[in-house]
């Protein structure tokens, strides 16, 4: 007999309300992470209401997902007719005409416990961004239209970055749908009216769908979107309004045909009162406009979307309306929240679907064996607490280091207010070229780095044991890199050669 700690554990019945990317994401999770003994999975969705369904650019973490769940990259990117990401190109967020890239890699290498970023202002300290981007590989491959992936069997600068993709969401879900349902989750069609509660301890004990039917459950997971019926409607978790600090209220989206090479990277195009998305696919270009209805009317939002488009667009353009912020509690009662039911924090740094799967990854952590599970919960609202306020001050960055003036709306940015929690991160890397690390958290010191050089912010002072490192000589290293760089690069298939051959399609 089995002497486990979970050994005698029931089968716990987990019913999720809403499909789409988030719902089948948790579908697939459980069902390949958990032994059926442990888990029984339930999904209702309605196809009378759809999924947003605009969000087609990842991080570096999916990659893991996909694996962890047993989906395989190629089948990954044919089913999605995804294209690879070695990051995200801004373009005048710093000022008016200026540009930089957001890596999924490093820049150089930390000597003596010195970031490399630090060498390179110490020695260059008038030279432009583009010169410390020579010293990333993922930014140069970025630049020439080409993609490798990472080689592990050759460290060092071969295997210095990751990479995402940019991908149809429309057809991820019904891919993850077909994984789910191959390892025994259940999906019922339906429209879901409300939930019965427990009397005596306000649990969720089932969803009643349209027809009179109602769906009993152990533990749910609301994936129903921003309304977010079960945490919202039902258990009154409230909502943490962060939009005095990110005012982008409202998107427009729309696809169009390719007109010319799919770069591997997304480009953020700063606007008068907001920012353009860029996101080329293997058989389309994704575009939107997301912005600040307090600063710009939804025409004149329509009107400039539209004429920064390559051609004209493939469908009707969606409009989106959203709240930046998050549930108060993303684990109520003996329900989780998951996807754009748990909060949204625009789609900047496509953060949307990775803290989707952080809600899963760490639910998967802490699945509960009894109803009794307040330990837990109060676990995993701390974990989800600091993930969205560490992506949330991230986010807040691009908009207050900027140096642009020429609307109100970047004037009120760059005057307002920012949390302290921000505030201390950047007074840090003003007064000494250091970023502020943390165990937990999804953005590390490049990605601080790219931003805070990449939009002017410069360090006053840099770290005393500089003065050791001859700068004559730091330059002949710095130059070697780059053009060790440059090499490897050479050698990078062409990223839209992989796709019209079909070697990764």
């Amino acid at each position: 007999m089995s002497n486990t700690p979970d050994s005698g554990a029931r089968t716990r019945r987990v019913v999720i309300l809403g499909g789409g990317t988030a719902g089948w994401m948790a579908a697939a999770a459980l069902t390949s992470m958990l032994p059926p003994h442990r888990v029984s999975v339930t999904l209702v969705e309605s196809e009378a209401i759809g999924i947003i369904g605009v969000g087609e650019a990842t991080l570096p973490h999916l990659r893991q997902f996909n694996e962890t769940i047993g989906l395989t990259e190629d089948d990954f990117i044919r089913e999605t007719r995804a294209t690879y990401k070695l990051g995200i190109e801004f373009v005048n967020w710093g000022a008016l005409g200026e540009r930089y890239i957001h890596p999924f890699g490093a820049y150089g290498n930390e000597t003596d416990g010195i970031p490399f970023h630090q060498f390179w202002l110490a020695s260059r300290p008038e030279a432009p961004i583009s010169d410390l981007e020579a010293c990333s590989l993922p930014i140069q491959a970025c630049r020439a239209n080409r993609f490798a992936r990472p080689q592990s069997d050759r460290p060092g600068l071969a295997d210095s970055y990751g990479y995402a993709y940019q991908f149809d969401s429309t057809l991820y879900a019904p891919l993850l749908r077909r994984h789910a349902e191959a390892r025994g989750a259940i999906r019922i069609e339906g429209r879901a009216l409300g939930a019965d509660q427990d009397a005596v301890t306000g649990n969720i004990t089932a969803i009643r769908l349209d027809g009179g039917k109602s769906i009993e459950g152990d533990f749910f997971i609301d994936c129903s979107g921003f309304k977010g019926l079960l945490i919202e409607d039902t258990l009154a978790s409230g909502y943490e309004d962060w939009s005095k600090w990110l005012p982008c209220d409202r998107a427009i989206a729309a696809p169009t045909a390719l007109t010319g090479p799919r770069p591997p990277y997304t480009r953020a195009t700063a606007g008068d009162a907001g920012w353009q998305w860029r996101i080329p696919l293997q058989h389309r270009m994704g575009n939107g406009h997301v912005y600040a209805s307090e600063f710009l009317s939804d025409d004149t939002a329509g009107e400039a979307f539209l004429a920064a488009l390559d051609s004209a667009p493939l469908a009707e353009p969606r409009r989106l309306f959203f709240k930046t912020g998050k549930r108060k509690s993303i684990w109520s009662h003996n329900c989780i929240s998951a996807g754009l039911a748990s909060g949204f924090l625009e789609p900047l740094e496509s953060t949307s679907i990775h803290l989707t799967q952080l809600a899963i990854t760490h639910f998967l952590e802490l699945f509960p064996l009894d109803d009794d599970c307040a330990v837990e919960r109060t676990a995993y609202n701390a974990l989800m607490d600091r993930e969205f306020e560490r992506v949330r001050d991230f986010l807040i960055l691009h908009y207050v280091a900027t140096r642009r003036e020429d609307s109100e709306f970047w004037r009120h940015m760059r005057a307002m207010d920012i949390p302290d929690s921000l505030a201390e991160k950047r007074a840090l890397f003003e007064a000494t070229g250091r970023v502020a690390t943390y165990q937990q958290g999804l953005f590390l010191e490049p990605s601080w780095v790219a931003v805070y050089l990449g939009q002017g912010v410069r360090p006053r002072a840099l770290d005393p044991r500089l003065s050791r490192y001859d700068n004559a000589r730091l330059n002949t290293s710095i130059d070697k890199l780059q053009g060790q760089i440059r090499d490897l690069v050479a050698q990078h298939p062409d990223h839209d050669h992989l796709f019209d051959t079909g070697m990764m399609a």
